[in-house]
């Protein structure tokens, strides 16, 4: 199919004297609107973003720390609707262009309403090696085959909040820069250092030979309160500490529960054990063990 015509505007913008270049194109099949297909469509995206290198940021204020973090806009997409937000853009736009499409090409573009501004492409930059991440980190989180992509970009924003110093992937966890990711993660999968492991059977021989004790999150009632071992000083004994997070469901692998030095649970209240709440969701669980983390450091 060829290329719907397009116009081509260069908006000025008088405060900073910065240009943003606007193309108008009224085709959603456009090849140039490529990194925008399907957004909704995981094992598209996830296939598409791995091939070329991109992700999708969503939002101005996203945008904004995706650029400022060092990540480069390949383009960005916005609907007519939205072109009150220009101005907001020219510190993110940069010389990258600012395709302009009916609100109507977006939804078929994307494959839903895009309601909340602009969308950029990104360049994913290369992940550093596991070592260097734990080089400069005392604090650490490692999830184990996490899939949900809001679950995991909802961990990256409790860790940036309260004071972790680094993320570790397994190989199989979800995508911290998939778009829900990030979205939900408001920015913060951008604010954090991460990394990813390169093969899971041996994964936490490293973090360990760095010399992290390791902190398995379960709900056994048989594993030490987490307050217990933070209070009495077993992860402050050594000055790293990891804390094991699994996937949603089933938590963490025997394998991984093994290696770990320590298993640690977030008491409940009896009261809720009575009412059947033996656990809690990884997100809230997440938050909670955190801040102990953190606080213990």
């Amino acid at each position: 199919m060829k290329p719907s015509r397009a116009r081509r505007n260069w908006v000025a913008l008088s405060q900073t004297g910065s240009v943003l270049c606007t193309v108008s194109i009224d085709d959603a099949d456009d090849p140039r609107l490529a990194d925008y297909t399907r957004l909704t469509d995981i094992a598209l995206r996830t296939s598409l973003e791995a091939e070329h290198g991109l992700f999708v940021a969503e939002g101005t204020k996203v945008i904004t720390r995706a650029v400022a973090a060092g990540y480069p806009v390949r383009s960005m997409l916005l609907a007519r609707s939205r072109l009150a937000d220009l101005p907001a853009l020219q510190a993110t736009a940069r010389d990258a262009p600012v395709y302009v499409v009916p609100d109507e090409a977006a939804e078929r573009l994307t494959g839903y309403r895009v309601h909340r501004g602009a969308l950029a492409s990104m360049a994913r930059r290369e992940l550093p090696a596991v070592g260097a991440v734990l080089a400069d980190s005392s604090r650490i989180v490692v999830l184990e085959d996490l899939v949900d992509h809001a679950n995991v970009g909802a961990i990256f924003r409790c860790a940036a909040a309260l004071g972790v110093d680094a993320v570790l992937l397994s190989p199989r966890c979800a995508d911290p820069l998939y778009r829900r990711s990030v979205k939900v993660s408001m920015g913060a999968v951008f604010a954090i250092p991460y990394t990813r492991m390169t093969e899971w059977f041996d994964g936490l021989a490293e973090v360990k030979n760095s010399g992290f004790r390791v902190f398995a999150l379960t709900p056994d009632v048989r594993a030490t309160p987490m307050t217990e071992a933070i209070a009495d000083g077993r992860a402050r004994a050594n000055a790293k500490a990891a804390l094991l997070l699994g996937t949603e469901g089933d938590g963490l692998s025997a394998r991984w529960l093994r290696e770990a030095d320590e298993a640690v649970r977030i008491p409940m209240h009896h009261a809720a054990r009575a009412k059947g709440v033996d656990s809690l969701n990884v997100v809230a669980a997440a938050a909670i063990a955190c801040h102990l983390l953190a606080s213990s450091g």
